[in-house]
């Protein structure tokens, strides 16, 4: 289905055309629709054909070492993919699948050919929105793999949630039991020696008083540290649950491999007692 020049405006991608360039790329793109799982193109497929998202939700993936499917991308409407692989002509190295029903506009190397051909300036603002594109992409790969949760936490701290760590960190030190003994030892026997003259005498009235609103302060505080420190225990329990299903895949794949072995040493089996039967020189 032809393509309209309007949609191609709201493209990022082709944001920097003037609306001649955008005519004539509009004459040459296609709009293709998929229905929900349906694969636009697999690993090692060498069309020369890029998508861009008009509508819908698609998913790049791609196959790790270990033999497992990674998410590289899930671009969202006015971003593209396959493009790398639609330039050079090389084979994709990742495969797209569409999460729902999802409208593309398809661009293959004869349309931007096409287009370079007529509006050859139109080649430098493709590649200034291509170059942004890929340096968002590198960005966030490089930030992706050198963050931590502790780091993304730490990012979310606001000035009282430090103060409240720094807080349960001394209170529950023997720097700070040590201490509150010496003084509240420092402060009775001053109190005990002044006799009548004393300002907090016996039972200490005031002293009580310090120690209550000490407490109450300071278990929200506490509390206030612990709920963040189990935020942290969430992060790393679920990072846990991703390596530990990971190994789990890797697992099911081996037995996958092992059932798949046995059935063709199986099938072997078979082959040779018929030989055997047929033929009897047959070494047994």
């Amino acid at each position: 289905m032809a393509c309209n020049p309007d949609v191609l405006k709201h493209v990022p991608l082709f944001g920097l055309l003037d609306g001649d360039e955008l005519a004539v790329l509009s004459g040459q793109v296609d709009v293709v629709r998929f229905d929900p799982r349906q694969r636009i193109y697999k690993i090692g497929d060498k069309d020369s054909r890029a998508y861009v998202v008009i509508s819908g939700s698609v998913q790049v993936v791609t196959v790790d070492e270990d033999g497992q499917e990674v998410v590289v991308d899930n671009p969202a409407p006015g971003q593209f993919f396959g493009f790398a692989s639609m330039i050079d002509g090389t084979p994709h190295q990742t495969s797209a699948i569409a999460i729902e029903a999802t409208e593309c506009i398809e661009v293959n190397r004869n349309d931007i050919s096409v287009l370079l051909q007529r509006k050859p300036m139109a080649g430098m603002d493709l590649l200034t929105m291509l170059g942004r594109q890929f340096h968002a992409s590198q960005e966030l790969v490089r930030v992706r793999s050198s963050r931590h949760p502790n780091e993304i936490i730490d990012e979310e701290f606001r000035f009282g949630d430090r103060i409240a760590d720094l807080v349960a960190h001394f209170g529950g030190s023997w720097t700070f039991i040590i201490s509150f003994l010496l003084v509240m030892i420092v402060y009775t026997i001053i109190n005990v020696r002044l006799g009548r003259s004393a300002w907090d005498p016996y039972p200490f009235i005031l002293l009580n008083l310090f120690l209550s609103m000490l407490a109450a302060i300071q278990a929200p505080v506490i509390m206030m540290s612990q709920n963040r420190q189990d935020t942290k225990d969430r992060l790393r329990g679920e990072l846990d649950y991703d390596v530990n299903r990971r190994s789990a895949n890797d697992i099911q794949g081996l037995a996958r491999k092992l059932n798949l072995v046995a059935e063709k040493v199986g099938d072997i089996e078979d082959l040779l007692r018929d030989k055997r039967e047929r033929d009897p020189l047959v070494p047994r």
